[in-house]
């Protein structure tokens, strides 16, 4: 071994030993975590004096734990700690397991644990109906100990906000198998790339899509189908298409959640003339990372081979009048009802590549659709993993 091998050994060896070691402190936060929900929950249950502080037990408890010198365990954090708990009955597997390297002393703390049967464990889980596909989801969940190995307390507290177990099972998938961040997590649950990935017919083109990397081209913006349930009660067969694009900038900001990242909104109903015809583009958005135009033509019906000749012309008018030093060809995006895939080949090939047909939906997929797609993916993953 010469010296520049020692060097370099000793800095792998460093940074190896230093990332192991923080992935232990940030598993024993998550299970010291998940011990002081346990732990409230067994008193709120079975507490000997509960009835005297009642309303008052996390004020009085953040209040004694602070005056111990513990710091961070503020109400909120008590509550947070409650609800993982009660989201993540089954971690106690895994806790145990954790524990046994304590002393018998501390260990007799959490003798309950190891008391817990299977039947205890699923006492806080919430079945949406009686159907066995959807008990296995909801109670199964994936594995304990790859959740734990895996995840931080941060990813556990954003898949708490997820409104049910078989939407919770789809996201820990996905965030596993994608190495997520915590931001990244986010922003897909807040892009409903659950219900998305649902009705697409190509999900795995969907899922591909959901990442950490940077939009490098015009189709890593594109999402198909786009989903637009946050206009609730917008009415498809009564509506106007201007009343669809007003629904839309009402709610601006969810749009632009579902847009995804980089879209900027610059203009409604963009006015252009060309020999003394006056012309509209529904929606204009420029987009900071891809520093391109992204033009929106919104449909109240399917598309149709005509939609892509009309959104042609507006994407060569923006590249010949519209851009300024350092703008990029800009793209066109239909959104419409329904598409016919050949339809879409055929109207769109031999005119600009940067030319996109998307769906948007205004209900979300059915229930049974989800789970299905669920448990096909909790297949794969556990194949993958040996799980």
């Amino acid at each position: 071994m010469n010296f520049l091998n020692l060097s370099d050994t000793i800095w792998l060896a460093h940074n190896t030993t230093c990332e192991n070691a923080l992935k232990q402190i940030n598993l024993n936060l998550t299970v010291r975590n998940w011990l002081i929900g346990h732990l409230i929950v067994e008193y709120e249950l079975k507490g000997e004096d509960r009835a005297a502080y009642g309303q008052r037990l996390y004020k009085s408890l953040e209040k004694s734990l602070r005056e111990k010198g513990l710091r961070g365990l503020s109400l909120t954090m008590l509550h947070t700690c409650k609800q993982f708990y009660l989201c993540y009955p089954k971690i106690v597997q895994s806790v145990t397991e954790q524990l046994q390297i304590a002393d018998n002393q501390r260990l007799r703390i959490f003798q309950s644990l190891t008391e817990k049967s299977q039947a205890e464990e699923q006492t806080y889980i919430k079945v949406d109906d009686e159907d066995p596909e959807a008990k296995q989801i909801e109670t199964y969940g994936l594995n304990p100990k790859l959740l734990l190995s895996r995840l931080s307390f941060t990813h556990f507290v954003e898949l708490m906000r997820v409104d049910s177990g078989l939407k919770r099972t789809f996201y820990e998938i996905q965030a596993i198998k994608n190495n997520w961040s915590v931001r990244s997590l986010a922003r897909e649950i807040g892009s409903h790339l659950f219900e998305r990935t649902g009705m697409s017919l190509n999900k795995e083109q969907v899922l591909g899509k959901a990442s950490d990397q940077l939009p490098l081209e015009p189709q890593d913006i594109v999402k198909s189908p786009y989903m637009l349930d946050f206009l609730g009660g917008f009415n498809i067969e009564d509506g106007s298409e201007a009343e669809l694009e007003a629904a839309i900038l009402t709610h601006l900001e969810s749009f632009l959640v579902e847009l995804g990242r980089g879209f900027c909104f610059e203009a409604r109903q963009k006015r252009i003339v060309v020999d003394n015809d006056a012309y509209v583009i529904d929606l204009v958005f420029y987009h900071r990372i891809l520093k391109c135009h992204v033009l929106f033509d919104i449909k109240l019906r399917k598309f149709c081979h005509s939609d892509a000749s009309q959104m042609n012309f507006y994407i060569n008018y923006f590249r010949d009048n519209e851009l300024t030093e350092g703008d990029k060809d800009p793209i066109g995006i239909i959104l419409c009802t329904d598409k016919n895939e050949t339809l879409v080949k055929y109207a769109t090939d031999g005119i600009s590549r940067d030319l996109f047909v998307s769906k948007y939906m205004i209900e979300l997929p059915s229930v049974e659709d989800l789970r299905r797609m669920v448990l096909q993916e909790m297949a794969k993953f556990e194949a993958q993993h040996d799980v």
